[in-house]
């Protein structure tokens, strides 16, 4: 006769985020005192609605000119001597809190001869997640927002989920893994 085993434990990476990764963690995208920079912080929050304490939230944005420092830029890399990186990486606190320090991106130009609204790449990685997920981070009040090609490929009541929010120093925006409020995050 069989017995159930019962439910077995799901796969997860385990507590290695921090270990493996806590020496790369750079939150700022610009220097402490460049004119305009602001903080983006918020929450890393689960599908039980509960802080992350263990992940990554990276971004990748382009400088206030729409131009990136990488060869992939179609309009050529523009090398820089302002401190300006573009990426940024934060791990969450024991609270699930993450920010990074950093200056509104410029529009650029997208892929169907339009412009893209001002926003940074997200990749979020967390205790559990076997593959990394992606977003972006939009800016509310930003007229640009309602044309951008990306943007506009978001189920309309899933939109705001993109959309960083004014805060007392820069913007709030917090990612839900899941849930009724979970983030709206890109295949690709």
């Amino acid at each position: 006769m069989m017995t159930d085993p019962g439910t077995t434990p799901s796969q997860t990476v385990g507590p290695f985020l921090s270990i493996g990764m806590e020496w790369l963690h750079d939150p700022y995208v610009v220097p402490k005192g460049t004119p305009g920079a602001f903080w983006i912080r918020g929450l890393l929050v689960d599908g039980a609605g509960t802080p992350v304490p263990d992940g990554i939230v990276e971004t990748w944005q382009a400088d206030p000119q729409g131009r990136f420092d990488h060869p992939d830029d179609p309009r050529g890399a523009v090398a820089r001597t302002d401190g300006f990186r573009g990426f940024a990486r934060s791990m969450t606190n024991a609270a699930g809190e993450w920010g990074v320090f950093t200056v509104r991106p410029g529009s650029l130009p997208a892929l169907d001869g339009g412009t893209e609204a001002p926003h940074l790449d997200v990749t979020v990685m967390a205790r559990g997640m076997l593959q990394r997920v992606v977003t972006r981070i939009y800016f509310a009040g930003d007229d640009r927002n309602a044309a951008d090609p990306a943007l506009s490929t978001v189920d309309p009541s899933r939109r705001a989920t993109l959309i960083a929010q004014p805060a007392d120093d820069g913007y709030r925006f917090d990612i839900y893994l899941q849930g009724d409020s979970e983030t709206a995050f890109f295949a690709v």
